[in-house]
């Protein structure tokens, strides 16, 4: 059991990570536009749908972002399928994935799915006929059986309890964002898996859950998790300007102040250097990650439209003060508790200075 709920996590975080190029490209296609719109007074481009000129081009490109946005289950199912079954699993996900978009499945639908027509079609390739009767179980058994079981399992008789699991979760995160205290509790908790293993599989959990919400309208928690993106970094960044140079060795130094551009564009991975220096830095992360998304949500964050991450994400937040403030708190927190509780200079842990062979001169007298 132990071996296939690995397997299972496996799969499900290869589906996120060919998820994430599809649905930052759809939310940016989308924002851009958006905004662009905004600046001459029209917050929807809706309206242009059926004129000319340079708005109904902004339009018809912001509809490409949300064609983008709505192939995220179609991505999840498909890739959580081919990393079980490989190629022959690969169109089954699809349209798993789809049929999780059309029947209001959403992502446990999609992830479903994706586990079935791997299953399948590993299970398939068992199937023993002679020679000349191989390309006919490619061809044509396989897509019948990977597809059929899908529509079978997915389509009919897991539709109704996957659309009520699905109905129940959108609306209990909604409940979620629209009560403060509610709010700042789920925004904690999303904040500080973002700061448990920076890139990892918990963060890209909490990353996906924010983003599997985009298709339902709901932006806040992907808002949360944002801020901690964002923060974590400009953490060690700050970090590494208002604490003494004597504090790092110039390596770390130097990667602190990397760490400004990292996290302006929302690259929590910047922060793993430290964090390999220094595993109890974990703590720091999770409760400067937490404490910045509960202070975004507390103070009421929210947009409207796709956010976008890092700091571009002012330009989507419609509470800006709400964005940055979250932003601060997690950095601060992180720039002042981290060098208390680890050393970022060149000495090993008996406390001596490392030393390299170019640091060694042999006198012979």
């Amino acid at each position: 059991m132990k071996r296939i709920l690995k397997e299972w996590e496996g799969a499900i975080m290869s589906g996120i990570s060919y998820m994430i190029p599809t649905v930052i490209g759809g939310a940016l296609v989308v924002g851009v536009p958006q905004l662009i719109g905004m600046c001459f007074g029209y917050g929807n481009l809706s309206k242009f749908a059926k004129t000319g000129g340079f708005f109904h081009i902004l339009y018809q490109i912001n509809s490409v972002g949300w064609i983008g946005i709505g192939l995220v289950n179609l991505v999840i199912g498909g890739y959580i399928a081919y990393a079980l079954g490989d190629k022959p699993a690969l169109g089954a996900g699809f349209i798993g994935g789809q049929l999780a978009t059309n029947n209001q499945l959403g992502f446990i639908g999609a992830i479903a799915a994706g586990l079935i027509a791997g299953y399948v079609a590993r299970w398939c390739r068992k199937i023993k006929v002679p020679d000349k009767w191989n390309s006919a179980i490619e061809l044509i058994v396989m897509p019948l059986l990977t597809v059929g079981s899908v529509a079978l399992f997915v389509g009919v008789v897991l539709t109704p309890p996957l659309a009520w699991i699905n109905n129940g979760l959108t609306s209990w995160v909604k409940y979620m964002v629209e009560q403060k205290t509610n709010a700042v509790l789920l925004a904690a908790i999303m904040g500080g898996m973002i700061g448990v293993d920076l890139g990892g599989p918990v963060n890209k959990a909490a990353w996906g859950v924010g983003n599997f919400f985009f298709i339902e309208g709901i932006y806040q928690p992907c808002l949360y998790t944002n801020i901690a993106i964002c923060a974590i970094p400009m953490g060690y960044a700050l970090m590494s300007f208002i604490w003494p140079k004597k504090r790092f060795s110039p390596e770390l130094l130097e990667m602190g102040h990397n760490n400004l551009i990292m996290g302006t564009f929302g690259i929590t991975e910047g922060a793993i250097p430290f964090m390999m220096k220094a595993p109890q830095l974990i703590i720091v992360n999770v409760l400067g990650g937490a404490l910045g998304s509960a202070t975004g949500a507390f103070l009421g964050v929210k947009s409207h439209i796709p956010p976008l991450g890092g700091l571009p994400g002012i330009l989507t937040a419609d509470n800006i003060f709400a964005y940055l403030a979250g932003i601060f708190v997690c950095a601060l927190f992180i720039a002042i508790v981290a060098p208390l509780i680890a050393d970022f200079t060149d000495k090993d842990s008996s406390g001596e200075e490392s030393v390299s062979d170019d640091d060694i001169e042999l006198n012979i007298q």
